[in-house]
């Protein structure tokens, strides 16, 4: 009886070894992928600006998006944040799936704008709201955090990215490295896993593209996940983990 009592214990300490490891498999392999773009198509009346991308990005990587003017590269961003309605095709980002063809429902774009922050070329922040009160803007109106604890995070973020001092300047007051950062902290204020970022190395110079440059491999390191669209080449091959380009609404090498 003892051995029969002490193989059922070991058949049973095994499987049960066997199955958390199959878990913790399961579990990795699921969640490598934070993007998932499959035929994307958009059009502008007649015009197709995307015309049929596919493209998938793990878990802390920093994919550059490459391509002459008017090859898609901001659309493609914008049609993963679900600021532009794409005709066909799929997106899923981080579990959450939309689809081409129709207005994506306003439950699931709540839920999309957790999961996607999205830095712009020219900033955007409200000239009438000082750097925190923009950081603090979406996650008070749009996500019901309080605003004790949004602060708190606009705070951290804002000493993370080396601009808290500048916490009451208003944005016309701020430098375009300082407004940049800020942006790139509105962007997190969420904690979203991918941040999108458009052409962020236009008005920088050489110094201040390479700051840019280690701040964004410090998002990898907190496995985050970046794409960023950018004609500038230098700053693609010394920072971005992939580089793809577009041409013609397609992605021609990757």
């Amino acid at each position: 009886m003892e051995n029969a009592s002490g193989v059922g214990r070991g058949f049973s300490y095994l499987t049960c070894l066997t199955y958390l490891i199959y878990l913790t498999y399961l579990t990795t392999h699921m969640t490598d992928t934070v993007l998932d773009v499959r035929d994307l198509h958009l059009q502008r009346g007649s015009r197709p600006i995307l015309a049929g991308v596919n493209l998938g990005v793990q878990r802390s990587e920093l994919v550059a998006v490459m391509g002459p003017s008017g090859s898609g590269k901001t659309t493609i961003l914008r049609a993963i944040a679900g600021l532009d309605r794409f005709h066909a095709g799929h997106i899923t980002v981080d579990g959450v799936a939309i689809e081409g063809g129709a207005a994506i429902p306003r439950p699931m774009l709540r839920e999309l704008r957790r999961k996607v922050g999205m830095v712009f070329q020219f900033h955007c922040l409200f000239e009438h709201l000082s750097a925190i009160d923009n950081v603090c803007l979406a996650p008070v109106h749009a996500h019901g955090v309080t605003p004790v604890d949004a602060r708190r995070r606009a705070l951290e973020l804002l000493a993370a990215f080396g601009v808290d001092h500048r916490a009451a300047a208003l944005p016309r007051q701020l430098s375009g490295g300082e407004a940049q950062r800020v942006a790139i902290a509105r962007a997190l204020a969420v904690d979203p896993p991918l941040l999108l970022m458009d052409e962020p190395t236009a008005s920088l110079d050489p110094e201040r593209r390479a700051e840019l440059g280690a701040l964004l491999h410090d998002l990898l390191r907190q496995h985050r996940t970046l794409i960023v669209s950018t004609h500038d080449e230098d700053f693609a091959r010394d920072w971005a983990t992939r580089i793809v380009r577009l041409r013609d609404g397609r992605i021609q090498q990757a």
